[in-house]
């Protein structure tokens, strides 16, 4: 079909391009004093900006590495596969960063803060956009293109939510490090929504609602 077609050469372009874009973010990091020394002179603190986004999102990226395991062994479609690869892969390396921050600031990867408490908007348990674990299970039941559009519809709300905490890590810190690595989510993750609201309209599906801030939502890693 050739709107499927034209669907999975958007992927492919957009994940070139990011491609490009992830050397042109690590590279600097792998100099000789190698890729995870960030301590500055004065580290974060536990009730940090930079502390609190580190945390929530490991935990947010956390889930959509689950679900792009799920997709690649229930879906068939190609371009999808493709995406959740990317997705898997490049959330898997920033959760590591994110750990190795804290761990080099000398602070529990865990907080007893409510989650999204330092950006000014706690929430308790749930962040936007994670799916409940019944979403999960269900995608989990699904096969093919059904689950192709539910990974698709699941990510895309996943995507919107996380969105807000790499604007608010962005304008509360002046940490080279965290400033790097949310300015390229927010980049990546926009250009990722684009691409798969395409494909899921290919695919014959539709969107959910975008999740907001103040959303309530089961926590999808309970």
């Amino acid at each position: 079909m050739p709107r499927i077609d034209n669907a999975r050469r958007g992927v492919i372009l957009v994940l070139v391009v990011v491609a490009g874009l992830s050397l042109s973010i690590v590279g600097p990091w792998s100099t000789a004093i190698g890729p995870f020394q960030v301590v500055a002179a004065s580290s974060p603190d536990d009730e940090s900006i930079e502390a609190g986004f580190a945390r929530d999102m490991s935990i947010h990226h956390a889930q959509a590495v689950e679900m792009s395991f799920i997709i690649l062994e229930r879906g068939t479609d190609s371009a999808v596969r493709l995406l959740a690869t990317d997705i898997l892969s490049t959330q898997q390396h920033q959760i590591g960063q994110m750990y190795a921050w804290l761990d080099l600031w000398d602070l529990p990867q865990a907080s007893f803060s409510p989650a999204m408490a330092w950006m000014g908007h706690p929430v308790d348990g749930p962040m936007p956009g994670m799916a409940t674990r019944d979403e999960v299970h269900h995608l989990a039941s699904l096969s093919g293109l059904d689950a192709d559009r539910e990974f698709l519809r699941l990510v895309i709300r996943h995507h919107q939510g996380g969105a807000p905490m790499a604007d608010a890590a962005l304008a509360g810190t002046d940490e080279p490090h965290v400033t790097r690595l949310a300015s390229a989510i927010g980049t990546f993750q926009t250009a990722e929504v684009r691409t798969m609201e395409a494909m899921l309209a290919a695919l014959g599906g539709a969107s959910l609602a975008t999740p907001t801030a103040g959303q309530s939502m089961v926590h999808g890693l309970g």
